[in-house]
């Protein structure tokens, strides 16, 4: 999990880098131990009203190929640039209208020990086609469980950022 400081200097470093034309409004920014992710918004193509959800679908995915087609060369070099200077991989998605694609992401290992009763969790999965291995299994896992409490762990990160506040202000702030 990064702090809020983290947060404040790559959204800092991003507004003076990026090119201005790039995106709409302020960009979606996540980090952790391994990877920050960015993601901006980018003008939605002009359809009439009445286009179908796949038309409109359609174009918006459209529109995300050209972007990523053509600002490759300085996504990569910006990339690079932060890496360098926060330690950790980036990685770059857009959103155009009811679209959202991430072009690049880290899949980062992590080691955890399961005694025998999780481990038959995954095997079930694995054993009945939803997953390929107990790493896809456990993966999933996590995603289901994120999308089943996503406001706990909204205000999970916020207590967390409470305390970050409290130790700066703490005796021994610099």
């Amino acid at each position: 999990m990064s702090t809020q400081t983290e947060q404040e200097k790559v959204r800092g470093w991003l507004t003076g880098r990026l090119p201005g034309d790039w995106f709409e409004g302020e960009t979606e920014l996540s980090i952790d131990r391994d990877e920050i992710l960015i993601v901006g918004r980018i003008p939605a193509p002009e359809q009439k009203q009445d286009v179908s959800a796949a038309e409109r679908s359609a174009a918006e995915e459209g529109r995300i190929k050209q972007f990523r087609e053509d600002t490759r060369e300085r996504r990569i070099e910006i990339a690079r640039e932060l890496e360098h200077a926060a330690r950790r991989k980036v990685a770059w998605g857009v959103r155009c209208g009811d679209t959202r694609t991430v072009f690049t992401s880290l899949s980062a290992p992590v080691m955890t020990r399961l005694r025998q009763p999780e481990r038959q969790v995954l095997d079930t999965l694995v054993d009945a086609g939803v997953a390929r291995s107990r790493s896809d299994a456990l993966g999933w896992c996590v995603k289901l469980v994120a999308q089943h409490s996503e406001t706990w762990l909204a205000d999970l990160r916020t207590a967390m950022t409470k305390v970050e506040e409290v130790r700066k202000a703490g005796p021994d702030k610099d």
